[in-house]
């Protein structure tokens, strides 16, 4: 779901002066305030698609003039925090319009952090369910040139970060004898772990929201929602293919435990903004995609990829 922040700006303080030895008269920097309205502005959930902004949430806001492909190295706001306080963005510093004439292009991150690069940043990606909405990186951009004459500032959130939901289903091979009165005879298996290999590390380019994967591929431990759906945050990236589902705690007579790992005949999007949400049934000695197979949504329908399925590795 694409989140929408609107930032009020009001130029203060309008009154002509005379401001050099010529007489001539100009419209003096006015003071910018920020004032958010939530509405259906969101961002990530632990469990669902979005929740709104929250008193204590933050974000880094830059303003500059000149050129807007690109942001100098002297600008008109220089990476200030807002804090969303009693319903108002209020900054750490004040911050100001360099005139009223010059067109000002826009840069805001949240949460708030510590911004190197505005064109490869780098980033680093923490799954774990503490840190979900902290790693749930926001980007607005206004680079069309705004005047403080509009007053009115709206700045679009993306999320840079892409989200991995799998859910599992479990064939009768967990369920007790006998089974032909049961109503839905399907057990589910305990479920001990789930992770997905992929890369937690990326460089950002904040201007044209873009993420690129960076580093080495790894296990990375998906969050509990229930014993057969889990999630996490991944950095967008292409080669995406493997996920792992181990199991235990279950009676070696009914259905035991064990190690499965799907492996996708092609990549698995994960795409900045999108979730991505893998349906498996495990089974005897496998596990096969279900008929839903894999969605991408929005955070439109996406594509759905072709069936495959993942064995329990042989032991050496």
């Amino acid at each position: 779901m694409k989140t929408v922040q609107i930032f009020t700006v009001a130029a203060l303080s309008l009154a002509l002066a005379a401001c050099n030895k010529d007489g001539e008269n100009r419209v003096p920097s006015g003071i910018i305030s920020v004032d958010a309205t939530i509405g259906t502005m969101s961002k990530v959930a632990y469990s669902g698609n979005a929740a709104s902004f929250e008193p204590g949430d933050n974000l880094t806001l830059t303003a500059w003039t000149g050129s807007n492909t690109a942001v100098p190295a002297v600008r008109v706001v220089d990476r200030v925090k807002h804090t969303l306080t009693s319903g108002a963005w209020v900054p750490e510093t004040q911050i100001r319009w360099a005139d009223m004439v010059t067109p000002h292009y826009f840069v805001a991150v949240s949460p708030a952090r510590e911004i190197a690069s505005f064109t490869a940043d780098a980033y680093t990606l923490d799954p774990s369910a503490a840190k979900f909405q902290q790693s749930d990186l926001l980007i607005a951009t206004r680079v069309d040139g705004l005047v403080a004459d509009d007053h009115l500032v709206e700045l679009p959130f993306d999320h840079a970060m892409a989200k991995l939901n799998v859910v599992l289903s479990f064939r009768d091979q967990w369920t007790a004898l006998p089974r032909e009165d049961a109503e839905d005879p399907n057990t589910e298996a305990l479920v001990a772990s789930v992770s997905a290999t992929g890369k937690t590390t990326a460089t950002i380019n904040y201007l044209d929201k873009a993420v690129t994967a960076t580093g080495e591929n790894s296990a990375i431990a998906m969050n509990k929602l229930t014993n057969a759906c889990w999630t996490t945050l991944m950095v967008p990236q292409t080669g995406f293919r493997t996920v792992t589902v181990v199991l235990s705690g279950n009676d070696e007579w009914l259905g035991g435990n064990g190690t499965f790992v799907y492996n996708a005949p092609a990549d698995i999007t994960l795409a900045s903004g999108k979730i991505t949400t893998l349906n498996l049934i495990l089974g005897r000695d496998q596990i096969v995609l279900a008929d839903d197979g894999i969605t991408i949504t929005d955070w439109a329908t996406g594509v759905t990829l072709p069936d495959g399925e993942a064995v329990i590795p042989e032991e050496d």
